[in-house]
């Protein structure tokens, strides 16, 4: 892609950008240092362990960037009573969205309704704030199991769905990507997708754009509606604004 390209691509992908610190060596120092760059880039979120959303709350005091946390994370266990009191715990601390892990090994045994219960205790649980629900789709792996959960999800209250956790060995893919946008299509209520998972690029950012605006329409795609969630495309993105 060329420069002005890059520019544009980045003018539209920064807005939706969930900047990512959810590393092992994640440490207090490092999260008030994301939340000084998602300041200064205008992003929508922040998203870090739910130890570390307090000092989220005193670095973006003022802001309206968001905070996100992860529940459930990144194993996608079946407790759900945990993970509620995990849900209200963060929430108390000023989490803002609820990243949760879909219960994914018991939709691939058979088992939709453990899957669903989770979703939707934790629905409850979130009262207003965003439940993004994390399908896991390198480990769905097949099609029509990632529609599935992508439906179970919408059907249960996920105001977005989210492709992965960053940490199995398929993360984010187009195609689970236009599976998911497919059943938020034809799901009869709004909803939004997060592609999150090895986006890395400029190049992956206009990959998932391209297919929103093909498949949702050029002017579906924001904030409330798209999201993408990494920890090193905030730097690619930025110079591409900034070469222009």
């Amino acid at each position: 892609m060329t420069a002005p390209i890059d520019a544009a691509v980045a003018a539209r992908a920064l807005p939706l950008l969930d900047l990512t610190d959810l590393g092992d060596a994640s440490t207090e120092a490092s999260v008030a240092s994301l939340c000084r760059d998602a300041r200064a880039g205008a992003v929508a979120a922040v998203c870090v362990w739910p130890r570390f959303v307090p000092v989220c709350r005193r670095t973006l005091e003022g802001s309206p960037v968001r905070i996100a946390t992860v529940v459930n994370f990144p194993e996608g266990g079946e407790d759900v009573e945990a993970t509620v009191a995990e849900t209200r715990a963060t929430l108390r601390d000023g989490a803002q969205e609820i990243d949760l892990v879909l219960p994914y090994r018991a939709l691939l045994r058979g088992d939709a309704d453990t899957a669903q219960a989770m979703v939707a205790a934790v629905r409850a649980a979130c009262g207003p704030a965003c439940l993004k629900v994390i399908l896991e789709t390198g480990m769905l792996a097949e099609p029509g199991t990632v529609a599935a959960a992508s439906r179970l999800a919408l059907a249960a209250g996920a105001d977005f769905i989210k492709t992965s956790t960053g940490k199995s060995p398929v993360s984010a893919t187009p195609e689970a990507a236009e599976t998911m946008l497919a059943a938020i299509r034809t799901s009869g209520r709004p909803a939004g997708l997060k592609v999150s998972g090895g986006l890395r690029s400029v190049a992956d950012a206009a990959t998932y754009l391209a297919l929103a605006d093909r498949l949702m329409g050029p002017g579906w795609a924001s904030p409330t509606t798209m999201r993408l969630g990494a920890s090193s495309l905030y730097g690619a993105l930025k110079a591409a604004r900034e070469a222009a």
